[in-house]
């Protein structure tokens, strides 16, 4: 069960008219995608949610009439509201739903940029929602599917909610994010309006607390066992939502919070009303008691990133690179380097370690081809990437952070006083440079080569995964995930394993920048710690501010 490699990258047609461009957000069983309508030069949101395997007909005929309905029925309830849907298509195995442009962004990609939010704020956008949902309810709609993904936040204020009539076009009981499915849904028990209750206590938790209240667990199954049997973590920064945030998770539907009194109360909060949770009942029910970066047009016909020092995580993506191989970590190169998943010993570079800066450099560009002054030439890729992608010129680094230029051809952002460990380079050009800081068992490694295989799935899985199942404790987290990075193919593992005693657990991402050649970023940190906040803040911040240098 879960989505498997859905196969779609950057430039892609769909239903001969929607060309792929970046993805903007990826849940566990959907991607989102901005896109170009090539028919009218207009800029689109493209939904991919795969579907089981199986014959198609009386299959997608009536999701993709239950989703024009539920569009229609919410375009007069609520315009502006919700994504007009323009055009349901089923292509290669996945269901696609093509929306107008929304000038905003996902919710999950808006508290990665911005971190957890204040009570106030995670009340309005809440309220912003509620108000949503209190609409399509009242016309016997229940949305199902409400996760950050289907969150967009507006560039000038208010939300856009998507995803409505996708419920039930896959076997599971969720499609986009099973973390924020309701007991009844994890179940598979039939469901209404408290789901999409319970959805919104999550997002509240989420937005105050920057997680979800019930973690992915990688695989969905997982995830859904731990909503019905495990208890609510109580929230600790959400202040006077606290109390709505558990009244409307409770387990029981008949128990939670009901949408007018929530209503009351986020309007209080609001408001700064002091009072707001005076109407509330009490956290824990009785026995019989009954919850863009702005992303902009450049032009008609293209869509792109607008820079960020943020990365939506979604997309979780990684391709192997080749680089040498001498029993260092970088487990996600090649055949010749896949042969331990510790870090080795690796050569002093002495001089030639890049500057840092306090500042970002000016303007890089894309990385369209990024070689050592002794790589061979090779071919240009044959398209360049959005050249709005995250770059560290945004010039919203996070304030311990500068950018690390390295002479080798690459600029990230790495916390201050972090520098270069080591650097391994090979005869073909190929590298890897290890960055860390003295005393810190974390570490980002760059890898750069010159061989790079086509399909950023099938690297991992055939060439590194077997030599990395040798090793000590290795457990792969999750599937290995294809999406694109700055407009490339590329793919994402993760896994755990031991060094000297301690479970460490490693994010490897890779993509292709044409002409056989690749980039892979890889982190790793202490297990125990992956979670925290500091460590997927520097995650999201090497993700969205890498660059590769022109020649």
């Amino acid at each position: 069960m879960g989505m498997g490699n859905t196969g779609a990258a950057a430039n892609e047609l769909i239903a001969g008219r929607y060309r792929l461009q970046e993805v903007v957000h990826h849940e566990v069983g959907c991607v989102c995608w901005y896109g170009e309508d090539i028919e009218y030069a207009r800029p689109r949101l493209l939904t991919q949610t795969p579907l089981p395997p199986g014959p198609t007909e009386h299959r997608d005929g009536p999701t993709a009439a239950r989703i024009q309905h539920a569009s229609q029925v919410m375009g007069v309830r609520c315009p502006g509201a919700v994504a007009g849907v323009i055009d349901v298509v089923e292509e290669s195995g996945s269901l696609w739903t093509v929306v107008e442009w929304i000038d905003g962004m996902p919710l999950g990609e808006f508290l990665d940029q911005y971190g957890p939010l204040d009570h106030a704020r995670a009340a309005r956008i809440g309220l912003d929602v509620l108000g949503v949902l209190e609409s399509a309810h009242g016309a016997g709609l229940v949305h199902g599917e409400l996760s950050p993904g289907q969150v967009f936040v507006r560039d000038h204020g208010g939300v856009v909610l998507a995803g409505y009539g996708l419920a039930g076009a896959a076997p599971w009981a969720r499609i986009g994010a099973p973390a924020y499915a309701s007991p009844e849904q994890a179940r598979g028990e039939s469901y209404g309006s408290p789901a999409d209750l319970w959805a919104l206590g999550a997002l509240l938790y989420t937005m105050t607390e920057g997680r979800p209240p019930f973690r992915d667990r990688g695989r969905p199954e997982a995830t859904l066992r731990a909503i019905v049997r495990l208890p609510l973590r109580s929230p600790r920064h959400a202040g006077p939502l606290a109390r709505i945030t558990q009244g409307l998770l409770r387990k029981d539907p008949a128990e939670r919070l009901t949408a007018p009194v929530v209503r009351d109360a986020l309007v209080r909060i609001v408001n700064e009303d002091p009072a707001a949770e005076a109407s509330l009942p009490p956290s824990r029910p009785s026995a019989h008691r009954v919850l863009s970066v702005a992303r902009g047009r450049q032009n008609l016909g293209r869509v792109a990133l607008i820079g960020t020092a943020v990365a939506a995580v979604v997309a979780v993506t990684m391709t192997a690179l080749a680089a040498t191989g001498d029993g260092s970590r970088d487990d996600d190169v090649s055949a010749s380097d896949a042969t331990a998943s510790r870090p080795g010993p690796v050569l002093p570079t002495g001089d030639g370690n890049g500057t840092e800066a306090s500042t970002p450099p000016s303007d890089p560009p894309s990385p369209t081809v990024s070689r050592t002054a002794s790589a061979s030439p090779s071919a240009s890729p044959t398209s360049s990437p959005s050249s709005s992608s995250p770059s560290p010129s945004s010039g919203k680094l996070p304030a311990d952070f500068r950018v690390f230029t390295a002479p080798e051809g690459f600029a990230v952002a790495l916390p201050k006083g972090w520098h270069r460990l080591g650097t391994k380079r090979a005869e073909d050009g190929s590298y890897r440079v290890v960055f860390g800081a003295d005393g810190d068992p974390r570490e980002l490694a760059v890898t750069y080569s010159t061989r790079v295989g086509s399909d950023p799935v099938a690297v991992w899985r055939d060439t590194v995964e077997p030599s990395l199942s040798k090793e000590s404790g290795y457990d792969r987290l999750g599937a290995i995930r294809a999406t694109t990075y700055q407009g490339r193919k590329a793919a994402d593992m993760e896994w755990v394993d031991e060094s000297e005693g301690t479970r460490v657990r490693t994010f490897g991402r890779g993509f292709l920048i044409g002409g056989g050649e690749g980039f892979s970023i890889r982190w790793a940190t202490p297990a125990a710690d992956y979670e925290d906040a500091g460590n997927q803040r520097a995650l999201k911040a090497f993700l969205a501010t890498f660059r590769g240098l022109p020649d």
